[in-house]
């Protein structure tokens, strides 16, 4: 598909000439509207980058001026962004930050970005689902040592690795929680699925085939050869956190805007092995591991590239399938799928 990209000078000067109709008609809507304590704005054809928001910004400040104006409450702005499926959205959401410096609608104007933060109007919604999204971490946590050779927790970590880990997705999925439940209409619901751990007497313990054990095992490979310097590895994190079912339970109650209505755990098992036993053959072993490579390599490659470069990702992930493979017959599994409900309270 051909995409017709507008210049930037030519938007600039078609933006300065629609700004007066613009303004007439955000104040005529407020106004026939008598100051609406909600207003969803869409611009379709929003195209990417940072000019995206420039007209949208215009929309929102002749609202918030208006209002000052004629001492009104400032409304809450759903603003929604819509172009043809090729758009580069992935370019458009990184300037939201952009986007919030210029619009004098502090704290009320909602752009869908990072759900640790407020993305919709209060009491909008009624129902939630997140799959496999909030064992991400909005951040890797602080205070992690700086010279281990392992991207995540493992049995030779030193409490204050597990303690860090912790208090950052405490932090995370409290305010995950906090946000939703100021967007959630009462008795609306949340179903959320995400990686978590066995309960088990030692919180540093994963298993042998955890996958980032596994990834560790791989880099410190690529590290062996020349490849990848030791120094490289040592400050990279993972921004993960697989809780178990009680630490979960304890957040939401602690909380305290939601009520559990259901609380499931799932194997979790990437490479589905559920072969008879041909499963040992090793061709059979090397599927399972080039399966779980690359759903490894789907959800961690940005990361990885970041920081160790595009140049080492084939090799690395190859290795890591090899690792996998040798794994596949690990039954000491602590890696599970939480999948909790809630209903807002």
């Amino acid at each position: 598909m051909e995409i017709t990209v507008t210049p930037p000078i030519l938007f600039f000067r078609v933006i300065r000439k629609v700004k007066p109709v613009l303004v007439k008609n955000t104040q005529g809507m407020m106004k026939n509207l008598n100051f609406p304590n909600y207003i969803k704005v869409a611009d379709l054809g929003c195209a990417t980058g940072q000019n995206t928001f420039l007209t949208m910004s215009e929309i929102v400040n002749t609202i918030t001026v208006l209002c000052q104006q004629c001492n009104q409450k400032l409304p809450e702005i759903d603003c929604c962004l819509n172009d043809l499926p090729c758009n580069d959205f992935n370019t458009t959401f990184k300037f939201i930050a952009f986007f919030n410096k210029i619009v004098k609608s502090k704290g009320l104007c909602f752009v869908s970005g990072s759900f640790y933060s407020r993305l919709f109007p209060s009491k909008s919604l009624h129902f939630v689902h997140s799959s496999y999204s909030l064992h991400w971490l909005s951040k890797v946590p602080k205070g992690l040592e700086k010279d281990t050779s392992c991207v995540y927790i493992t049995a030779s970590s030193p409490p204050s690795t597990y303690k860090a880990y912790l208090t950052q997705f405490q932090s995370d999925f409290t305010t995950f929680l906090k946000m939703r439940s100021e967007e959630m209409v009462w008795n609306g619901r949340m179903v959320l699925t995400f990686i978590g751990r066995e309960t088990i007497d030692d919180p540093l313990h994963r298993d042998c085939c955890h996958f980032w054990t596994l990834l560790s095992t791989s880099l410190r490979d690529l590290v062996s050869e020349g490849l990848v310097s030791a120094s490289k590895v040592g400050p990279f994190n993972m921004p993960f956190y697989d809780p178990s079912k009680e630490e979960a339970i304890e957040m939401i109650r602690k909380e305290g805007s939601f009520e559990i209505n259901d609380l499931e755990i799932h194997g979790f098992d990437l490479h589905q092995s559920n072969y008879d036993e041909d499963y040992k053959l090793h061709s059979q072993k090397s599927k399972a591991g080039e399966k779980e490579a690359k759903c490894i390599r789907a959800v961690s490659e940005s990361l990885l590239v970041a920081h160790f470069g595009v140049d080492v990702m084939d090799t690395l992930f190859n290795k890591f399938a090899y690792h996998v493979s040798q794994h596949t017959s690990c039954t000491n599994k602590t890696t599970v799928s939480l999948v909790v409900s809630l209903i807002r309270k």
